[in-house]
């Protein structure tokens, strides 16, 4: 029998649904490729900090990581705390260790975090929960971040954006590490979409208005109401009462965006909102939110959410 050892950190705030949905979806694995007299199996280990401290230890004094080394470590999703933020120098050794000895290092939402904080990710891709991906991009700048991907599989690193996204983790390490059709039997069977799909589809633009710029915060209040108006940056820095230079420097280091491209957020979220809860046509929708072209509100739609208006209300109307 071929053992796939796979080890879920349990961390100061993990998502206890994860770490125990995390284990009985690969219980569930394990009776499919049973039945399909598949002979690979997956043995799940859950750690706490402590017990990871205690394998470190072991490690340090034996030499490597003993004669039964994982095959995969996963850094849960959280729902509260901080420990994501400034984990123990101790379990980033740990995970240093474990990737040296070739363990496969996986993460979903906020788990990003610490594999960061370890290097691992630097100049690597990686995905993180929308929500958190601009204090992650000041924090780790030097990661290739994509917070539109629910899913990146780069080999030894795999990283999952959503606090649900687990299930997409799931999925990836049994096609991995078994065959995709026993991916999809599994998929059925907890009757959970294997498709494809990236995690733009979900996000929605939710705007910092506690940057502390008034100036700035005028203008984000007077777009919010005027969104449909055709607006120019000379007219936004007017309503300022600041120069175009300097309403454009002070727009981006408040909001992480120039202002065409807030604009174009905020205008293409209002439209997610409408196409989710009315019957109005596209071409209506468009109207609304200030696009006279219809094609240009298309490919705009598509750029920023990777699905046709159509697709989206397909999925979410």
């Amino acid at each position: 029998m071929n053992q796939i050892r796979i080890g879920i950190i349990q961390y100061p705030g993990a998502l206890q649904s994860a770490v125990q949905g995390l284990k009985e979806m690969f219980f569930v694995a394990n009776s499919i490729c049973a039945q399909q007299q598949l002979d690979i199996a997956f043995e799940i280990h859950i750690y706490d900090i402590g017990q990871v401290s205690e394998l470190s230890e072991k490690c340090l004094l034996e030499g490597g990581v003993g004669d039964s080394p994982l095959q995969v470590v996963i850094l849960s999703p959280c729902l509260e705390g901080e420990y994501h933020f400034n984990p123990d120098s101790m379990l980033k050794q740990w995970l240093l260790e474990q990737h040296a000895q070739g363990a496969i290092l996986c993460s979903v939402c906020a788990g990003a975090f610490i594999l960061a904080a370890c290097g691992l990710l630097d100049q690597r891709p990686a995905t993180t929960h929308w929500g958190l991906s601009e204090r992650f991009s000041k924090t780790y700048p030097a990661v290739c971040l994509d917070s539109n991907k629910i899913l990146i599989n780069d080999v030894d690193l795999i990283t999952a954006g959503g606090l649900m996204a687990w299930l997409d983790l799931g999925l990836e390490l049994v096609a991995q590490f078994t065959q995709p059709r026993i991916m999809r039997l599994l998929g059925k069977y907890l009757i959970v979409d294997t498709g494809s799909r990236e995690q733009r589809y979900y996000r929605s633009f939710i705007p910092a208005l506690d940057h502390g710029d008034k100036a700035v915060l005028n203008v984000q209040h007077h777009l919010q109401v005027n969104f449909a108006n055709s607006i120019s940056m000379s007219d936004m820095a007017a309503l300022s009462c600041l120069g175009d230079r300097t309403f454009l420097r002070r727009f981006v280091k408040a909001t992480g965006l120039k202002p065409s491209q807030y604009l174009q957020q905020l205008r293409i979220q209002k439209a997610c909102d409408w196409i989710e809860s009315s019957h109005d046509s596209v071409e209506l929708i468009a109207t609304k939110v200030g696009y006279e072209d219809v094609t240009a509100f298309r490919k705009i739609f598509i750029k920023t959410m990777g699905l046709t208006p159509r697709e989206f209300r397909s999925r979410f109307g």
